[in-house]
């Protein structure tokens, strides 16, 4: 008895400093996820690349693996975060945009664009690299105007886009009220087709009471003259 007690190690305390640190490690991912959804809900929203924090050279692999990288940070089960499930639909919004093809391209051939105004307004040729030294040192840095231009262009082509849209909706608008009328039309012309027939036997009476009236007249006019 007294053999196997003594045979038995104590076990050790565990520090202190490691549950200091495990926790402060936990408070610090709960504070970088919160970080992270600010991040995303503060990102231009008609520019995914900002949203996923990518630039447009990012490879369909790329934009798959941020996209579950983030989206597993920031999911609404592991961040107390108010507007978590907000970020999360920006997120899956982003991603599903730089996997359509089409939509992907419209946006590059943006920033392409901005790209181009930016170094005509710059004099500088328009087939310079982003990494010549003649965009180095910029103030704002290239990369952020680049983005603030494309932003503007992004802005200018959505309100043309609802512009467009409301005209569309006025002028379908427009089409159903005319056709509307065209339907109260021909209804009220049935109604008067169908009155007139329904009226017949009453005007052919009516003709006749006032055929006989004046035959009648006619006849008692010569009568007197007799």
């Amino acid at each position: 008895m007294s053999a196997q007690a003594s045979s038995s190690k104590p076990v050790a305390p565990k520090p202190v400093d490691e549950d200091i640190d495990r926790l402060l490690n936990r408070e610090a991912t709960a504070f970088q996820r919160e970080i992270e959804v600010e991040r995303i809900l503060k990102a231009f929203k008609l520019n995914p690349y900002e949203i996923l924090d990518l630039t447009e050279s990012a490879t369909p692999e790329d934009i798959k693996k941020k996209y579950r990288q983030l989206s597993l940070f920031i999911h609404p089960d592991k961040t107390s975060h108010v507007r978590a499930p907000d970020a999360f639909d920006l997120l899956k919004k982003a991603e599903s945009e730089l996997s359509d093809k089409n939509k992907r391209e419209e946006l590059d051939a943006v920033i392409k664009q901005a790209r181009v105004v930016l170094l005509k307004t710059m004099n500088l040729p328009t087939t310079l690299e982003d990494g010549d030294s003649q965009l180095r040192g910029l103030t704002p840095p290239w990369k952020d105007q680049i983005r603030a231009q494309t932003k503007e262009m992004l802005i200018d082509e959505e309100v043309r886009r609802r512009k467009a849209i409301k005209m569309n909706l006025a002028n379908e608008g427009l089409e159903a009220k005319k056709k509307e009328e065209e339907v109260a039309a021909r209804k009220r012309k049935a109604e008067e087709d169908v009155n007139w027939e329904a009226n017949r036997e009453q005007r052919v009476d009516t003709w006749r009471s006032f055929a006989n009236s004046s035959k009648k007249k006619k006849k008692n006019k010569v009568n007197v003259l007799g």
